[in-house]
C-alpha cells in the first residue's frame, strides 16, 4: 500500500469513522448507566477483562508468530462500532444498550488499547526492536479514537438533522475502508497469505465465535433479558476493524500485525450473520410455542 495512503489516508478515515460513532451517541447515553449499571459493567468486563485474556491464550495455545500475537491483541482489545448496531438493529437487540456500550468502549478504549498494544510488544516481541511503540504514537492512538468522537457528539448536539444526515454516508464508507484496508493488508502480505490464513484463520473463527458466545451467555446468567444479552453478543462479538488495522499499518506500520484483524472482518460477518439466523429461529419457535399454548 501506498505510503501516502499508510501515514495520511487511513487516519483521516479512522477520524470520519469515529467522528461517524460520535454522531450516534449523545451525552444521555452515557447517562443512561445510571438506571442500570449491571448491565454495562458486565458488558465492559466481558469486553475489556475475559476477551483480551482469551485473545492471549489462544495465541500462547496456538503459538502465534509474535506479530500476529500482538494483532490478535490489538483487535481484542478494540471497541464494537457501528457494525454491532445495525446486527443488533437486524436481530431485535436493545439498541439503547448498544450505543451506551459503543459510546463507553468507544472512550475507554482511548486508554486501554496503547497500553495493550505495548504490553503486547513488550512480552511477544520481547528483544525485537523492530516494531515498537513510543509516546507520541500511544498519543497518536488517543487521539485518533477519542477526539473524532467527542467532535462527533458536539456535531450531533448543535446539529442533529446534519449529524443524522452523515451516519449512513459514514456507514458506507465504513465498510469501504474496511474492505480497501483488508484487500490491501491480503494483497501486500501475498507471498505469506497461505501461511498466515493456516495460522490465524482457526484462531480468528474460534475468537470471534467465543465473543459472541461470551456475549450472550455472560449477561444471561447475570439475567439480562432476551433483548439486552444480543445487545451485548454483537457488541462484545463484533469488534471495530478498522481501529485495529490502523493501529497496525499506519501507527505500528507492520501489514503482518494487521493480518488477524483482516482475517477476523470476512470471519466476523459470517459468525454474526449465523447467530443472527439463530436468534431468528429461537423468536419463530417461541411464537409458535404461544401459539399452540392460546389455541
Amino acid at each position: 500500500m501506498d505510503s501516502a495512503f499508510i501515514s495520511i489516508g487511513m487516519p483521516i478515515a479512522l477520524i470520519i469513522i469515529m467522528m461517524g460513532l460520535g454522531f450516534e451517541v449523545t451525552v444521555q447515553d452515557f447517562k443512561r448507566v445510571k438506571d442500570n449499571p449491571k448491565n454495562v459493567l458486565i458488558a465492559l468486563f466481558c469486553q475489556l477483562v475475559l476477551l483480551i485474556t482469551i485473545a492471549f491464550c489462544l495465541a500462547k495455545f496456538f503459538k502465534l508468530e509474535p506479530l500476529l500475537a500482538v494483532g490478535l491483541m490489538i483487535l481484542a482489545a478494540s471497541p464494537g462500532g457501528s457494525t454491532a448496531n445495525l446486527f443488533s438493529y437486524l436481530f431485535k437487540g436493545d439498541i439503547a444498550l448498544n450505543i451506551t456500550l459503543t459510546a463507553f468502549n468507544s472512550v475507554i478504549a482511548a486508554f486501554t488499547l496503547p497500553l495493550v498494544a505495548t504490553l503486547s510488544l513488550t512480552y511477544f516481541m520481547q528483544n525485537d526492536t523492530t516494531v515498537g511503540i513510543q509516546l507520541d504514537k500511544l498519543v497518536q492512538v488517543f487521539l485518533l479514537i477519542l477526539l473524532p468522537l467527542v467532535i462527533g457528539m458536539l456535531i450531533r448536539s448543535k446539529k442533529p438533522a446534519f449529524a443524522k444526515k452523515m451516519e449512513s454516508f459514514v456507514k458506507y464508507f465504513s465498510v469501504t475502508f474496511l474492505v480497501v484496508i483488508c484487500v490491501g493488508a491480503l494483497f501486500k502480505e501475498k507471498e505469506n497469505i497461505a501461511g498466515y490464513f493456516a495460522d490465524v484463520g482457526l484462531v480468528c473463527a474460534l475468537f470471534c465465535a467465543i465473543s459472541l458466545a461470551i456475549g450472550y451467555f455472560i449477561p444471561r446468567i447475570f439475567k439480562m433479558n432476551e433483548a439486552e444479552a444480543r445487545a451485548c453478543a454483537f457488541e462484545i462479538g463484533i469488534h471495530n476493524s478498522a481501529v485495529a488495522l490502523t493501529i497496525a499499518i499506519s501507527v505500528l506500520g507492520s501489514t503482518t500485525i494487521a493480518i488477524p484483524a483482516a482475517v477476523y472482518s470476512v470471519i466476523m460477518i459470517f459468525f454474526a450473520f449465523a447467530v443472527g439466523l439463530i436468534f431468528k429461529l429461537k423468536d419463530r419457535n417461541s411464537l409458535n410455542t404461544t401459539k399452540v399454548i392460546a389455541e
